[in-house]
């Protein structure tokens, strides 16, 4: 960021654009360019600097964000109206960009659950996961009837019950991706740490079998983990009663782990950024790539997803591989999706939504820069299958749809123990049983939402906070999100419908 005043801000020095901070009004004079607008420009949004001839590029952030699809007057308003897609860069330049770490200051700890595992939760539910969406208003009926019963009181160290239910699980190949990828997701929450024990519901019938799920191996490591389906237990009411039987068994060791000190190398931080605007780009992602760093330095590990929204900026995830191995698998993500996406005869620069683009972003390479900028500038050490457990530590990335709540169930599945949740728009979401953090990107939005909100990065625009600063306000955040401290979503109870897994194939 080079130069900050009032009503515009440019972020590069070779960008041929700058960025409205204010609704500008047409005439507006901005005598530090020598510019007079020629139409009207609302907040976020663009201004060219000077002319853009047909065909010519667009540069934001130093980096290619489309290019002139008519003549552009200096002082004229920039978007969809007046620049489409263009080239962008493919020069991968694997791993010739890879940076130093921050010095820490000093070893940090939260306070967690240690699971039997190695892994620590930062809080500690016990879950009742399903294989199928037929059993998913039992296990509903199971987590209402210990809430109405009132004895997890007697448990002070167990946050809840919190029921898993999706939309698949049958009508569906036993043996192709989508199975692969739904069986990963289901295993992968039943071992996730923010959990002390796990109930496994099914129906009986269908194709993702719960005795496959279990497999030959204990599906936890600590054996706090039932299973039942409803056909052979004797339908709802007798599943409901044994399942409320079986909590009551599991929350007894589930309630005797208590928090204790853990290494900021057990943090496990899924990132995500939706109903992005002009901002994103400015203030909430980089100042999360600044607490992304801190977390990594720490030893602790970040990831990164949303595979269309990092189209056209791959190449700066490339730069910054451990090795080129890692990053061609960057570029075969890309690949698949440019293939999957024509499969269902779409493309991968359908992105900007309705409401990006309202906020001020244009392109989806426009998008994608400013989504990339929540990575901060660590090392890229492994690139992830969606759902593929995270084994490497530092920054990673894992494949993923744009689709936040499907993106977050993939991380939760890796085994994420905190998400952190940028937007400008605004967005109201949680994801059970890993809290979420909402950063808001603009000053007006927190606002107007701030029950929603925990932090507002829209000060960086009005009141001159540096990136640096909000990055460690975002850090400690973490730290004591991670040791108890309630979030916004969780206050308002969200978390019961967002666990959305990636549905892959044909519905059968």
């Amino acid at each position: 960021m080079t130069t900050n005043h009032a009503q515009v801000i440019r972020l590069h020095p070779s960008d041929n654009v700058i960025v409205a901070l204010a609704d500008l009004a047409t005439g507006r004079e901005l005598p530090e360019y020598g510019l007079t607008l020629v139409t009207a420009v609302p907040r976020g949004h663009k201004v060219a600097l000077t002319p853009v001839a047909v065909g010519e590029q667009v540069i934001r952030y130093g980096q290619i964000i489309g290019v002139a699809t008519v003549p552009i007057a200096a002082g004229e308003h920039i978007h969809t109206h007046n620049i489409g897609m263009g080239a962008h860069s493919t020069d991968y330049a694997f791993s010739s960009d890879i940076r130093p770490l921050p010095k820490v200051d000093g070893p940090r700890t939260f306070m967690g659950y240690h699971r039997a595992d190695g892994k620590v939760g930062t809080r500690n539910y016990l879950g009742i996961l399903t294989s199928v969406n037929c059993s998913g208003s039992v296990a509903r009926f199971i987590a209402e009837a210990c809430d109405r019963d009132g004895w997890l009181k007697d448990f002070p160290n167990v946050d809840g019950v919190v029921p898993i239910v999706h939309g698949t699980g049958c009508g569906m190949s036993g043996k192709d991706e989508g199975y692969d990828t739904l069986f990963r997701t289901l295993q992968g929450y039943a071992r996730n740490p923010n959990f002390g024990g796990i109930l496994l519901v099914g129906l009986g019938c269908e194709v993702m079998q719960i005795p496959d799920l279990i497999g030959h191996s204990r599906m936890r490591g600590d054996g706090n983990f039932r299973y039942m389906t409803i056909q052979q237990t004797g339908g709802t009411k007798k599943t409901i009663d044994r399942g409320v039987a079986m909590l009551k068994e599991m929350a007894v060791q589930a309630n005797a782990v208590a928090r204790a000190p853990a290494g900021l190398e057990h943090l496990v931080i899924g990132m995500q950024c939706g109903g992005s605007d002009g901002y994103s780009g400015i203030t909430a992602n980089p100042a999360l790539g600044v607490a992304s760093d801190m977390v990594v330095a720490h030893g602790g590990t970040t990831i990164l997803s949303e595979t269309p929204e990092i189209y056209g900026a791959e190449h700066l995830l490339t730069r910054r591989a451990v090795t080129p191995e890692v990053g061609q698998k960057i570029v075969d993500r890309i690949k698949w999706w440019e293939e999957y996406t024509s499969r269902w005869g779409g493309e991968m620069d359908n992105n900007p939504s309705p409401g990006n683009k309202k906020g001020g972003l244009t392109t989806i390479l426009e998008k994608s820069l400013g989504a990339v900028a929540k990575g901060g500038t660590a090392p890229l050490t492994q690139v992830y299958k969606f759902a593929e457990p995270v084994t490497e530590r530092g920054f990673v990335y894992m494949d993923s749809p744009g689709y936040d709540p499907t993106s977050v169930t993939g991380q939760v599945a890796s085994g994420s123990n905190l998400i952190v949740f940028t937007t400008g728009r605004g967005s109201v979401s949680g994801y059970k049983p890993t809290p979420c953090i909402k950063l808001a990107t603009n000053s007006e939005m927190y606002g107007r939402m701030s029950e929603d909100m925990d932090i507002n990065c829209g000060d960086i625009i009005t009141d001159g906070v540096t990136l640096e600063e909000k990055g460690r306000e975002i850090f400690e955040l973490f730290i004591r999100v991670a040791s108890g401290e309630e979030t916004k979503s969780e206050a308002l109870g969200f978390g019961g419908a967002e666990f959305v897994p990636w549905a892959m194939g044909a519905v059968m």
